[in-house]
């Protein structure tokens, strides 16, 4: 639905597409301190790397720009996004993301498929790194096995980087007495908070932009007021409620986007428009 506007803005993709997309990844004083410990996590090789966040925050959209930055020469990389698997499911899981072949296997032979994959990295001078977004559905069970993973190792070093990113509750989960081998393990960690009201505006100006707009369309100051106050930082939900205020802009032909024009899309957001 959001296409539909395009033409009529002059804008070449949809600034505010809720799919995260490392190209219109906004690097606020926060993001850019947590791409910068994930980063170096993974390459001075702290083995467990903990990411969290509010629901919508950047996270996974974080993520990605990481996997953009690790040169596919010096790293191997794989990506749960669903972790929500039987622990022989998520073995091979994992192995099927870096690329092995263990369909019909159990635990074990993906886990001994992965081990074989580790070394032979190793040998080429290669690093592997696994990242496990929504990680805090997994159930403790999940958790030991991500924990054993870890275990994987030569006389020197860890054959394996293992990023966790979750929600708030992750780290609660961590908290847990039951989970302490794993909390012990893990060197660095970030919260990624949402964005302030003047990062709020820096956001919506720079997907505009990215998305090849050239001063119009355009967010008044109130308007700009009305999405912070909305989503309060949370960029998803910056997004949305932008995404609804410029098909509102195109409906009523108008490029400036006003506090009625955003207060329009949040009661459709909400649900309180009639058909």
């Amino acid at each position: 639905m959001n296409g539909v506007y395009l033409a009529y803005y002059g804008l070449s993709e949809p600034p505010f597409d809720l799919t995260p997309n490392p190209r219109f990844l906004f690097y606020s004083a926060k993001h850019r301190e947590a791409f910068n410990h994930l980063l170096y996590g993974i390459r001075e090789r702290k083995g467990f790397v903990q990411l969290t966040g509010e629901v919508g925050a950047g996270k996974t959209t974080l993520c990605r720009a990481l996997l953009d930055q690790l040169d596919s020469r010096h790293y191997s990389t794989a990506l749960i996004l669903n972790p929500v698997l039987s622990p022989d499911q998520l073995m091979r899981a994992i192995a099927t993301e870096f690329g092995l072949d263990v369909h019909g296997g159990d635990r074990l032979d993906a886990l001994q498929a992965i081990n074989r994959h580790l070394l032979e990295l190793t040998a080429q001078g290669r690093e592997a790194v696994l990242f496990l977004d929504e990680a805090q559905d997994l159930t403790d069970e999940l958790l030991e096995q991500v924990r054993l993973l870890s275990n994987l190792e030569t006389q020197d070093r860890k054959l394996l980087q293992i990023v966790l990113m979750g929600q708030p509750e992750l780290r609660d989960r961590l908290n847990d007495p039951r989970l302490r081998q794993l909390r012990q393990r893990i060197t660095v960690r970030y919260h990624l908070r949402p964005l302030t009201r003047t990062e709020v505006a820096r956001y919506v100006q720079h997907r505009l932009t990215v998305a090849g707009a050239k001063g119009t369309p355009y967010f008044t100051l109130p308007a700009l007021w009305r999405v912070y106050a909305y989503s309060r930082g949370i960029p998803r939900l910056v997004n949305a409620v932008c995404d609804k205020a410029l098909l509102a802009g195109f409906v009523y032909q108008t490029h400036r986007i006003d506090l009625a024009l955003v207060g329009r899309a949040i009661r459709e957001l909400e649900g309180h428009i009639r058909a």
